[in-house]
């Protein structure tokens, strides 16, 4: 297959190796070429016939083995992508040293291509001031090191430290495919909210007025911000089920007047505000106590019931006006987003334009809607809008990888800001 990449798979030796073995499958399901390189510690929790039967490939752990393939300089050329997961705080000492004492340090060495390092272990260790260092310098460098997400670690023991989950670290490395290039860590210290989802407004105890909005754009630029070293806050209303990203704070909502509050909420002491969620316009003007019930008796009608509905608030404009009266000084940046049709007035760029304009947000994020696109699906495209009228594409893929690219923007929004 055309899309097919060279990836290595690194397992260092801590008890969340185990953790590698989905990692593994998910990547070669995914339709890629995976080799697994532990060290000798690793295979002392998971057996190399385990790695060998996931990959389809030999696992070897040491640099004078099948030594006429030079496979400690070969590995690392070869790759479109080094995954290394878990990464013990061992490990990343050694790689930051340089050293090459085994496979995979010399395989970390000779890599060319993105690196990916997902950290795993206790507390005390990820905090110790030698790891808080050598993470630094291993994001100066350009390899990108995912936060650990909090939980239960080994034996009692609960904290930041733990792996994240599989499903986590290959959205990630199919990121980096994607991107072609690192993730940079160029928003420490920034706080945003971000919102996603769509609100459900409660017609009686049993139906709502709803949309069709999953929650995954917005989650992807959650997760991403976050990875990328800011502080977030994700409020998040109706998202089908989704696991909460690691290294996010979530917040659960359900209705257009719950996410106001938490945005308001919020957003005073951020800097960012990226509205990704779908907003109800409208909500029912009484809620039904009791449920709505059919009219089935002799000669009764069989009329359905007549639902008024109220406007909703506008929250986007609301915290672009409490920005504009100085309620909110803190805040840089506000994102908005704009699902489009065209209709007999114009095509989806004209609208956005428009709402662009109306709203007063600083960036818009414009997808075309309607025949699967956009809503429901894990892939999106669509155009960038800035306030002083420049305006980009941004280029088919995945979810993640849109997220990415309006943290791109973001961070390219608040550096010129800064100058």
């Amino acid at each position: 297959m055309a899309d097919r990449k060279r990836i290595v798979v690194g397992v260092a030796g801590g008890i969340a190796a185990y953790k590698a073995c989905t990692l593994v499958r998910q990547l070669s399901e995914a339709g890629h070429s995976v080799r697994v390189v532990p060290t000798e510690s690793a295979l002392k929790f998971v057996g190399a016939a385990t790695f060998e039967a996931l990959s389809g490939n030999p696992v070897h752990t040491g640099v004078f083995e099948d030594v006429s393939e030079v496979p400690h300089v070969r590995f690392g050329q070869q790759a479109d992508l080094v995954v290394v997961a878990p990464a013990t705080a061992d490990l990343m000492a050694r790689a930051v040293a340089g050293r090459g004492d085994d496979l995979l340090t010399a395989t970390l060495l000779t890599a060319r291509c993105p690196v990916l390092f997902a950290p795993a272990m206790h507390t005390e260790m990820w905090l110790h001031p030698a790891t808080v260092e050598n993470v630094a310098t291993l994001r100066r460098r350009g390899v990108v090191v995912l936060d650990p997400a909090s939980g239960r670690l080994t034996g009692a023991d609960s904290g930041p430290g733990r792996l994240p989950e599989a499903e986590e670290i290959t959205t990630f490395a199919q990121l980096l495919l994607e991107r072609g290039d690192a993730l940079p860590h160029d928003l420490a210290g920034v706080k945003v909210v971000v919102t996603a989802g769509g609100t459900r407004e409660a017609i009686d105890p049993v139906r709502f007025i709803g949309n069709r909005s999953s929650g995954k754009q917005g989650y992807a630029v959650a997760r991403v911000m976050a990875q990328r070293g800011a502080e977030v806050t994700l409020i998040a209303g109706n998202t089908a089920g989704l696991a909460d990203p690691a290294g996010v704070d979530v917040v659960h909502i359900s209705s257009a007047a719950q996410l106001r509050d938490s945005v308001f909420k919020y957003v005073p002491d951020a800097q960012v505000l990226v509205m990704a969620a779908a907003v109800a316009d409208f909500r029912p003007t009484e809620v039904a106590t009791s449920k709505i019930k059919k009219k089935h008796g002799p000669g009764e009608a069989e009329a359905a019931p007549v639902i008024e509905l109220t406007r909703t608030d506008d929250i986007l404009a609301g915290a672009v006006r409490a920005r504009t009266d100085g309620q909110l000084p803190n805040l840089r940046a506000i994102v908005g987003f704009a699902a489009e049709t065209g209709d007999a007035n114009g095509d989806v760029l004209f609208h956005a334009r428009a709402k662009l304009q109306r709203k007063g947000c600083d960036l818009l994020v414009v997808n075309a809607v309607g025949d699967g696109r956009a809503f429901e699906v894990d892939v999106n495209d669509g155009w960038l809008l800035a306030a002083d009228g420049t305006e980009s594409a941004l280029e088919h893929g995945s979810k993640t990888l849109m997220g990415s690219r309006i943290a791109d923007a973001i961070g390219a929004f608040l550096r010129g800001n800064d100058e």
